[in-house]
């Protein structure tokens, strides 16, 4: 697996140059949230830091701890540190190639802003991003691993130089319907595709969702709202498959738990984060299913690893 042609800056860490904040309000809680990206070491990965506790959280798939809606992280020890609907920020840290960074919130939830990725996009590239002396690891699959619920079902398997992924969708909503999407993840195809796609969710569910305490931050400006065939949003869709090209989004994000960028094929159908994070788990309890490699300048070399 040998590319002398490999681009140098692709084979190392990055994190990003300066810190930067933002505010907005959690699409669950709907709190007031102030987020600060911050970078961080080489092999720190991506940490969650509660400001209001001290606590730190890894953004890894065994830190999940809930999955209504949204990808909730905590702290093993501290079971009340946690960060819910983190799924977005870690898909723009992915899509833009930031291996590095600590996510500062002051409250349990990351802002929702406009309900896509674009706004985190948009501050990673206003820090600006700086590579790192340290190759790039880089997660291999070397056999397919497949979870299932129902009709639902996600699998990784092997084959790549990158994430190549294919996902469609169901919804009974008219405005919705069957979509699918296929895509390179790519750091053009992120930017371009994946990145302003915005949540989504069935005007009819919005009240058991706020009695259920989900969704009490949701509005118009950070989400799609369908009612049967039609959208209310009065700006309409930003791209006719917009809802699929989300559960793209989500699936990148969820995928970044991983702890490192995943070369492989990614394969599913009606998948969430509770599917996503399922299959993590499945390829990792299997020694065999992957491998972790070590990105050069000159290609690639295996080493030995362990998933944390």
């Amino acid at each position: 697996m040998t590319d002398l042609n490999i681009d140098v800056r692709a084979t190392r860490q990055h994190t990003v140059k300066t810190k930067i904040s933002c505010v907005g309000v959690g699409l669950h809680s709907g709190h007031r949230v102030n987020l600060t990206l911050m970078p961080a070491p080489v092999d720190t990965g991506i940490v969650f830091r509660r400001m209001d506790l001290g606590i730190d959280i890894p953004a890894r798939f065994a830190q999940v701890s809930d999955t209504r809606l949204c990808t909730q992280i905590a702290h093993p020890d501290y079971p009340h540190a946690a960060v819910r609907t983190v799924e977005h920020v870690m898909a723009a840290l992915a899509g833009t190639g930031i291996d590095n960074a600590i996510v500062a919130v002051d409250g349990p939830e990351v802002p929702v802003l406009d309900g896509s990725a674009a706004p985190f996009v948009f501050l990673i590239d206003c820090a600006g991003r700086q590579v790192q002396q340290a190759p790039r690891q880089v997660i291999e699959i070397l056999r397919a691993v497949r979870v299932e619920h129902g009709e639902a079902f996600a699998e990784l398997r092997a084959g790549g130089a990158m994430l190549d992924m294919a996902l469609s969708i169901d919804f009974a909503a008219l405005a919705i319907g069957r979509q699918a999407l296929s895509l390179s993840l790519s750091e053009q195809g992120f930017r371009g595709v994946l990145a302003g796609a915005r949540t989504f969710t069935m005007l009819g569910e919005i009240e058991a969702l706020q009695a259920a305490g989900l969704a009490r931050g949701g509005s118009l400006d950070n989400a799609v709202v369908v009612d049967g065939a039609r959208v209310v949003n009065p700006e309409g869709l930003r791209a006719p498959d917009e809802f699929v090209r989300h559960k793209m989004l989500d699936a990148v994000g969820d995928l970044a738990l991983a702890g490192a960028p995943i070369h492989g094929r990614f394969v599913a159908h009606r998948t969430g984060h509770a599917l996503n994070n399922r299959l993590l788990r499945t390829l990792f309890a299997d020694a065999g299913a992957w491998r972790m490699v070590s990105m050069e300048p000159a290609g690639w070399s295996a080493v030995a690893a362990q998933a944390a």
